[in-house]
């Protein structure tokens, strides 16, 4: 059985641009004065036609718009690639199509237009329900605008989902209590949920190591964040099914299990990248960054980018490092068939009680789950 047939295949279309660089992140995310949108249908459709012709005979089970904000396209742009998605690969019956949104972005009427495209899923970063937090984290819009914005986005589409970033400056487990108490109650029925992380070459890494961003929880304040957070997640139905993400079963991110799963993608845009399988052989593919060059090379017919076959090895660390964060854990079949000898490094995890071996599956205990890297460190050492 093909990788995509176990897990699924889907479509992951990155639209490059942002209205305000966050000093957080560190996407592939680009603020541009003007943006030819004609110009980036085109190209989008030429690289689907380019994939459908490289890998034929799969079915499309979700699309995923990321970025940058999706929600700065055009709906017609939207619905332009989807029909030709739709034209280039056979789609389930039931497709997850999502798009991602920021509340600054968010109109009723360009809403409807991304539903009438065949949007049926929203993913809003909100990031923080506090207005100080959000001008520390430099979004552009206030907690006030966020809620509206949520309001339109359910009462648009069918599921919707919002980010919070938490373990921030100067918050108290108590301030986390009563912030996220509210996100359970805004009838989102899927919440990513993420620790504040310093990445290298964000705006707010430069900082830190200046001596700047005062405040962070130290270790055992992030760890009481994290178990309040899975508490009263818990408490209102929306249990982790990753180490961030949280839901009920039937609202749970299906393009995302697919990354977690060990299933088939193709990446499209700038910087996007796929996993391609066919029989035992995996390839890593990868688009340049910068929008200019994606831009220029696809009109041009030239898109040679980084495509490399994966060695077995590197299919069994990367299946083990993305498996092993949801609660379903790892396929001991799989794991067989990339690593005969996978078991003997996990006995040691195993007796801590980080790791538990079941008939046909590899989980992370509840025990193990808050020290994920170091069990998986452990595992591929």
């Amino acid at each position: 059985m093909e990788n995509w047939q176990r897990a699924g295949f889907g479509i992951y279309v990155h639209w490059p641009f942002c209205q305000a660089k966050c000093p957080y992140c560190d996407f592939n995310s680009h603020v541009a004065a003007h943006i030819d949108q004609d110009r980036w249908l085109a190209a989008y459709r030429a690289e689907i036609a380019r994939w459908a012709r490289r890998c034929p005979d799969r079915t499309v089970s979700s699309v995923f718009f990321g970025g940058g904000t999706p929600s700065m396209m055009e709906p017609r742009v939207t619905a332009g690639i989807l029909d030709a998605i739709a034209a280039a690969w056979p789609m389930s019956n039931a497709p997850e199509i999502t798009l991602e949104a920021n509340p600054t972005s968010v109109e009723a009427e360009r809403f409807r237009g991304y539903r009438n495209a065949g949007v049926n899923r929203v993913s809003m970063g909100i990031q923080a329900l506090d207005d100080g937090d959000l001008k520390r984290l430099g979004r552009l819009h206030d907690a006030d605008e966020a809620r509206r914005a949520f309001d339109t986005a359910r009462a648009t589409f069918d599921r919707c989902s919002f980010d919070l970033i938490y373990a921030r400056q100067d918050q108290t487990l108590e301030g986390w209590r009563l912030e996220l108490t509210e996100a359970l109650g805004m009838a989102a029925d899927h919440l990513s949920l993420y620790q504040l992380t310093i990445e290298p070459g964000t705006a707010f890494h430069a900082r830190f190591s200046q001596g700047g961003l005062k405040g962070l929880p130290d270790e055992d304040l992030s760890a009481d964040l994290y178990e309040l957070t899975q508490a009263l997640c818990e408490d209102a139905g929306l249990p982790a099914y990753e180490v961030s993400n949280h839901a009920a079963t039937e609202d749970r991110s299906r393009h995302n299990l697919i990354y977690w799963s060990g299933g088939d993608y193709v990446g499209i845009g700038p910087g996007a990248h796929g996993r391609i399988g066919a029989g035992s052989a995996r390839h890593a593919t990868v688009a340049p960054s910068a929008p200019g060059r994606w831009l220029a090379d696809v009109e041009a017919g030239q898109t040679i980018w980084d495509d490399a076959p994966l060695p077995v090895h590197d299919q069994y660390a990367e299946y083990l490092m993305m498996a092993l964060r949801i609660t379903e854990g790892a396929e001991r079949q799989r794991l067989d068939e990339l690593n005969t000898n996978w078991i003997s490094s996990f006995q040691d995890m195993v007796e801590n009680d980080f790791i538990e071996l079941t008939e046909d599956r590899v989980r992370v205990t509840r025990a193990g789950r808050p020290v994920l890297n170091g069990v998986l460190r452990n595992l591929l050492a």
